[in-house]
């Protein structure tokens, strides 16, 4: 009975969104490649040759260019697995250089944004734009000039996917990529498309390609005999409800072309933040495990700092290799409740060494750390203490938000770790293997790009 009221409840309210939603037309803008792209602005030797980025420790491969595709190398292949092939086909190798990607990011969304009316990042390289007013011409014209204006200020490629809906969008975007009759302008509008245009694009994406459905979700659609987006977009509205909930019953709904999920143009503050990495080679002694943790640390009160939140709970782990067997294998963590809520690093950083002293053991070798912070609250609407003192007291608390403010602005203008906590060290030979790092051109005077 109840879950019958609660279909009805959900059917009205989505029926409701269908009499009364104007459609806007959403333009999805992706880079081309990015993390390739961005090597290649600062490297045009790499244009036309196959080039791969690798992850943390240049373990396993997180992005190619077309050529490295058409080799079939793939996604998340270990890269020690495949290093004769690299060698033999002369593939480019880059360590990952977040801190380069993350500026030309930032360049390509100040570039967009002063041509659409409102702009919601969605990754790190992606965007949706929302579109109201525009007829189907005036978004082809304006898809064009995007990917122009984006090439000529940045360098990086983009390709743009209009429709009705994000979902929509996805899927029109990866056409305008792959498809040839879209892939040389690099804009595809599925504005434009009678609805037999689009039940044919639908039906020629597999469902696992649908944004929102992932692997494990296909494989019960797949058992119910839905493949693809067309299947699945036909499939009866009570069967998609009580299997795959409403989320899937917007998934559906979208790609019919109707609006479900809304713009995001301010995201949800987290209700944890976790930093932790594995090391560049093993870590045996107490003094490098503290000074892995306290960079975590510091990390992650940036980021706590940037949503304006405090921790009232912070936990440290660490352990071996998955690879270690027997007594050469040990893990442990531990939670602490922080005294007062807080985002200072200094007072981070010291509670979290007084957990890290108690799991702490020698004798091991320890190939990652990590630091998480739980019980996440605004800044504003943390107790204060009674007495007036300590991490509690008003006054301390705005001295410590000034003192860290003034820390953060410093490192986002001269780049991370231009000022950092002490205690991190000043070598740190455990961090990450990146052996085939470039320089960060973009936010530090002394890697700018020369030219001769």
């Amino acid at each position: 009975m109840c879950s019958k009221i609660v279909g009805a409840l959900l059917r009205f309210r989505i029926g409701g969104w269908e009499g009364s939603m104007v459609q806007t037309p959403i333009a999805l803008i992706d880079c081309n490649n990015f993390y390739v792209s961005c090597e290649r602005v600062f490297n045009p030797k790499l244009h036309g040759r196959p080039v791969v980025v690798l992850s943390n420790n240049d373990g396993c491969i997180i992005a190619r260019s077309k050529e490295a595709k058409e080799l079939g190398l793939k996604m998340g292949e270990p890269v020690f697995k495949r290093r004769d092939f690299l060698k033999e086909h002369r593939v480019e190798i880059w360590s990952s250089n977040y801190t380069l990607y993350g500026s030309m990011s930032q360049r390509v969304m100040q570039t967009i944004e002063p041509l659409v009316p409102t702009l919601e990042q969605y990754s790190i390289d992606e965007a949706f734009a929302w579109l109201p007013g525009f007829s189907p011409a005036e978004l082809d014209a304006l898809a064009v000039k995007i990917r122009a204006m984006v090439n000529r200020d940045t360098g990086i490629p983009v390709s743009v996917g209009l429709a009705w809906t994000k979902t929509l969008a996805k899927l029109a975007n990866h056409r305008a990529k792959k498809d040839p009759r879209w892939k040389d302008l690099g804009v595809c509008n599925v504005t434009e498309f009678t609805r037999a245009d689009l039940d044919a694009l639908l039906a020629g994406v597999e469902v696992e390609d649908v944004w929102g459905i992932g692997r494990r979700r296909a494989e019960f659609l797949n058992h119910h005999d839905i493949f693809t987006a067309y299947d699945l977009a036909n499939a009866p509205d009570r069967w998609i409800l009580k299997n795959l909930t409403i989320t899937g019953y917007r998934t559906a709904l979208e790609l019919r072309g109707q609006q479900c999920i809304p713009a995001e143009l301010t995201p949800p503050a987290k209700k944890s933040i976790i930093s932790s990495k594995a090391f560049g080679r093993p870590i045996e002694t107490l003094e490098e495990l503290s000074q892995a943790v306290a960079t975590y640390v510091s990390r992650l009160a940036e980021k706590l700092r940037s949503q304006h939140s405090v921790a009232s709970v912070l936990e440290v782990f660490i352990h071996t290799s998955h690879f270690a067997e027997g007594k050469d294998r040990y893990s442990n963590a531990i939670t602490i409740k922080l005294p007062q809520p807080t985002a200072y690093t200094p007072e981070l950083v010291a509670q979290a060494y007084k957990g890290l002293e108690k799991i702490y053991r020698p004798g091991y070798k320890y190939a990652k750390a990590g630091v998480m912070v739980m019980g996440l609250q605004s800044e504003n609407a943390r107790q204060l203490n009674l007495w007036g003192n300590g991490e509690g007291d008003p006054a301390t608390l705005e001295r410590n938000k000034k003192l860290m403010e003034v820390v953060d602005i410093i490192n986002e203008q001269m780049g991370r770790g231009t000022i950092a906590i002490g205690t991190a060290g000043l070598k740190q030979e455990w961090g990450m293997r990146r052996e085939k790092l470039s320089k960060r051109f973009t936010t530090r005077w002394d890697e700018l790009l020369e030219v001769s």
